[in-house]
């Protein structure tokens, strides 16, 4: 042999490793101990996935737990093996959903949630959801979910409770995290999800429920759907998805969603969620029209007095993707939004992640209106982006990012290339393009912009 394979690794059963173990017992002699340590090798040399084998003598509490629930015939007995087997998933190392995938877990807990669809108990129905929600982490979990028809079973409970949705928060929280485990990375789950209009269970539930009551799991299953995360195709759907939503409401019903609770601990999901629906310029000003940009605004200037960064980067990054509409860029600044988002980095003066989220918001601010560069320049961006790079010389996206909005705020602005100059911007620039491959081309572009001729050195 002669050494690991290269590419994608190939997928065995349980059965197979057993019989492989077996034959280094039966025809080479080898004790159960020495026999797994050899298989263990053999086939990882071989490039073989064992993710979701178990390669222990000792029964696996997983396992253990899951069988129970196979042979289960009373369904009243159903929500304690549910429990329990969440809690063994739980206490268990992280390769517990893929040894209960590897062994039919997603077929029988999808099985489960069909045959408890039209129980009584709703607490039952949750436990089944939950449980199966914990296994879809991966492509083949997702694949076994969308063999056993498990958009179908999700949606048919949701369809069947859309009437009485401000009294069933909890269990829509349960069906939206499904949706939300299964749609990331598939383009197939997305698309049969969209098929069966979950987008219009989503608006209803928006509409029938309070926003304070909004289950956390219906922001991530937007997110989900409107994320193209599946690489194993072409082209994605989602934009088309996006687009469908907003024509429905959603975007307009998660921007009163932000406009009414600005204290939820889903805002920063929400934000996501409404970043993943405005994916064009009429989308963005309906957000608008609807408050969203005051909200986001709002949610800025909180986020720095109660110093939290989370809510501070979603919506800087939220707030950049409103304003790729011209309209949207005019509406931020004239609310002082040049000021407001100053003054949060300097609430939080210490923290690159979200003074490069604040200089990226600016950068597109500023993009093609020189009335914008200078507002930014009289709030402080300059200075900003000089004593940025200064302080955290190692972060090669805040590097990359100032350079970026240098070059926005000098490209129409000639006398603020002046200042920054004077100022010592050429050297950091310099540092930065030295520093980082990653941050070459965007320092070159800032110095040229800069007016230096010898910008390509």
């Amino acid at each position: 042999m002669n050494g690991a394979t290269t590419g994608k690794k190939t997928k065995i059963s349980q059965a197979s490793f057993d019989e492989v173990v077996r034959e280094n017992v039966e025809e080479l002699g080898m004790d159960r101990k020495e026999a797994i340590e050899d298989a263990i090798e053999t086939l990882t040399l071989q490039g073989v996935d064992l993710s979701g084998i178990v390669t222990s003598d000792t029964p696996h509490p997983v396992i253990v737990s899951l069988n129970k629930l196979k042979q289960c015939v009373h369904i009243e007995s159903l929500g304690t093996l549910l429990d329990d087997f969440a809690l063994v998933c739980g206490a268990s190392d992280a390769s517990s959903s893929a040894i209960a995938t590897q062994n039919g877990g997603v077929e029988t807990l999808t099985s489960i949630c069909s045959k408890v669809s039209t129980s009584s108990d709703s607490k039952l129905i949750i436990s089944s959801l939950s449980a199966l929600s914990c296994l879809l982490c991966d492509v083949h979990s997702n694949e076994a979910f969308a063999r056993c028809g498990g958009p179908d079973i999700v949606v048919a409970i949701m369809s069947s409770i859309q009437q009485h949705q401000a009294e069933s928060v909890d269990l829509l929280n349960a069906c939206f995290a499904v949706v939300a485990a299964a749609a990331t990375g598939s383009e197939i789950l997305k698309e049969s999800f969209v098929n069966l209009n979950v987008d219009h269970l989503i608006i209803n539930a928006f509409n029938h429920i309070p926003a304070g009551s909004i289950p956390p799991s219906l922001y991530d299953a937007i997110r989900a759907l409107l994320t193209s995360d599946d690489h194993r195709v072409a082209a994605s759907q989602v934009f088309g998805y996006a687009r469908r939503f907003a024509k429905l409401g959603i975007a307009d019903a998660l921007a009163r969603s932000l406009c009414q609770d600005l204290t939820s601990p889903s805002l920063v999901s929400a934000c996501v969620a409404l970043k993943a629906v405005a994916v064009n310029d009429d989308i963005c000003r309906s957000v608008a029209d609807k408050g969203g940009i005051d909200a986001v605004l709002r949610c800025i200037d909180d986020s720095g007095e109660h110093y939290n960064k989370a809510v501070a980067r979603s919506c800087c990054s939220l707030l950049s993707k409103l304003a790729g509409s011209d309209q949207n860029k005019s509406t931020i600044v004239e609310k002082k939004g040049m000021d407001r988002l100053i003054r949060l980095s300097s609430r939080f003066e210490d923290d690159p992640s979200v003074i490069q989220e604040v200089m990226y918001i600016i950068s597109v601010l500023c993009l093609r209106s020189p009335d914008h560069a200078s507002c930014a320049m009289e709030a402080g961006a300059g200075d900003l982006a000089i004593e940025a790079m200064q302080t955290f010389p190692a972060s090669q996206q805040l590097q990359k990012n100032a350079c970026l909005m240098i070059r926005n705020l000098v490209v129409r602005n000639p006398e603020n290339g002046k200042i920054l100059l004077n100022n010592g911007v050429e050297k950091v620039i310099r540092k930065a393009k030295e520093s980082h491959g990653y941050c070459k081309e965007a320092a070159t572009d800032a110095l040229r912009d800069l007016g230096l001729s010898n910008y390509n050195l």
